[in-house]
């Protein structure tokens, strides 16, 4: 599997060992949140598919993160609210979301405050088991909510490269309902197969129209290109001296804006971490609440550099830039 580091590579080299210092003992960049635009719920790391590149390993016997309840997930709205964070976008992650058997009260809730909402799904069975419930949903609450479906290559056989051998057709009868139903849909790719990105969102482009799929592939916010993680021993730490070095602006960075709520195998209560990305990562555990949670975050890890800073991946449906399920 691409995503799993190389740690003895790393201990030796003493890489992202201290949240505060370099191994060449210069000041590590941090980050710190200017607002809460955007706080992403993970449902539980249960997934009907176990990808050969998942970002977070998802598998359908990995349950290291148990399902959230609606009960947990309106506690952290209603933070929202006493606190006045002004947080606009809810996000929805896993796993298969769909899996998780509260997803489909998460989701009204989260409407029904007035919340954006987007949800990740790979669009399969699980979906489509709530296809009522998302009529519904889509009927009294139209374009708040948008479903991002993982489609990972406009070819099937790479697509299932990735997802696994028959996981293009149940993915594709999804992805048709949903375009033919008027959701408010956008699309994950991935680029692990080295292809440019013109090349990719023209071959996107000829996918949709051949399949009536309403989809830009032009539009960076409908049609998300993920930045691979593969494993390297000589990932370069980000220093306070990199941002004008790489004319980045810290504020770009998802960890400004956004945070991840998570709840740990045998853990009584959820906790609010950093990253959609490094979620077993007990170092990145920011708190059980949000406002706990908006300490300034060490870019203490490989997916920090290789990912944020230099792969140019974010989360957020209001950002120019992706990451996903």
């Amino acid at each position: 599997m691409n995503l799993i580091i190389n740690k003895e590579a790393l201990e030796k080299s003493g890489k992202f060992s201290n949240p505060d210092w370099t191994a060449k003992g210069e000041p590590r960049a941090k980050v710190g949140l200017k607002h809460l635009s955007t706080l992403w719920f993970n449902t539980g790391t249960l997934c009907n598919l176990a990808c050969k590149n998942c970002y977070i390993e998802s598998t359908p016997g990995n349950d290291r993160l148990v399902y959230i309840s609606h009960a947990e997930v309106v506690t952290y709205l209603n933070e929202i609210r006493d606190q006045d964070l002004g947080t606009t976008e809810i996000g929805i992650t896993g796993g298969e979301p769909f899996m998780n058997p509260d997803i489909i009260p998460i989701m009204e809730s989260v409407l029904e405050r007035g919340f954006e909402l987007l949800v990740l799904t790979n669009a399969m069975r699980p979906m489509m088991k709530c296809a009522d419930d998302l009529l519904r949903l889509n009927h009294k609450f139209g374009s708040k909510m948008t479903l991002r479906v993982s489609v990972d290559h406009f070819q099937p056989e790479l697509h299932e490269d990735e997802r696994g051998k028959n996981s293009w057709k149940p993915m594709m009868l999804g992805l048709k309902w949903l375009s033919d139903n008027e959701f408010s849909i956008d699309i994950g790719g991935r680029t692990r197969w080295g292809e440019e990105e013109e090349k990719l969102r023209s071959g996107f482009a000829r996918f949709f129209a051949d399949n009536n799929i309403k989809i830009n592939a032009f539009d960076r916010k409908q049609l998300v290109l993920f930045p691979e993680m593969e494993p390297a021993e000589d990932v370069p730490e980000i220093t306070t001296d990199c941002w004008g070095i790489l004319n980045v602006d810290p504020s770009d960075m998802m960890c400004s804006s956004s945070r991840m709520v998570v709840k740990h195998k045998g853990d009584d209560r959820p906790t609010v971490q950093s990253c959609t990305l490094l979620a077993y990562d007990r170092q990145f555990d920011l708190g059980p609440t949000l406002v706990e949670a908006s300490k300034p975050v060490s870019l203490n890890h490989v997916f920090c550099a290789k990912f944020c800073v230099l792969g140019g991946g974010a989360c957020s449906v209001k950002d120019e830039t992706f990451s996903g399920n």
